[in-house]
């Protein structure tokens, strides 16, 4: 059984590596985001699996650790992307400002 662990431990990581290319190659900031989520996804399943394996309750606490931080990483990108004004609203706002300090329709 511990060979088998440790081989799927393995596969986990050369899946990872493989994703790695997503990582610098993404076409923009979230899909980055994302394979970064599940390349540390495929991380913590190779410590389970090593930690498992060989009985290290250390690999299996830091496994753990690295999953809530994730999480923790994922929401505040996603409060970060929300906060971020669209580019085009800028100048109609404006306008309607101009618009509505003259005394004329912000309709």
């Amino acid at each position: 059984m511990y060979e088998f662990q440790l081989a799927s431990a393995v596969v986990v990581l050369v899946a990872v590596a493989a994703g790695l290319a997503r990582v610098l190659r993404g076409p923009g900031d979230a899909e980055r985001v994302m394979a970064a989520q599940l390349l540390g996804t495929g991380g913590i399943a190779a410590l389970l699996l090593f930690g498992v394996a060989s009985g290290s309750a250390g690999a299996v606490d830091l496994a753990l650790t690295l999953a809530l931080l994730a999480a923790f990483a994922a929401i505040a990108f996603v409060k970060k992307g929300s906060t971020q004004e669209v580019p085009d609203e800028e100048p109609r706002a404006a306008a309607m400002t101009e618009r509505g300090r003259a005394g004329g329709d912000l309709r």
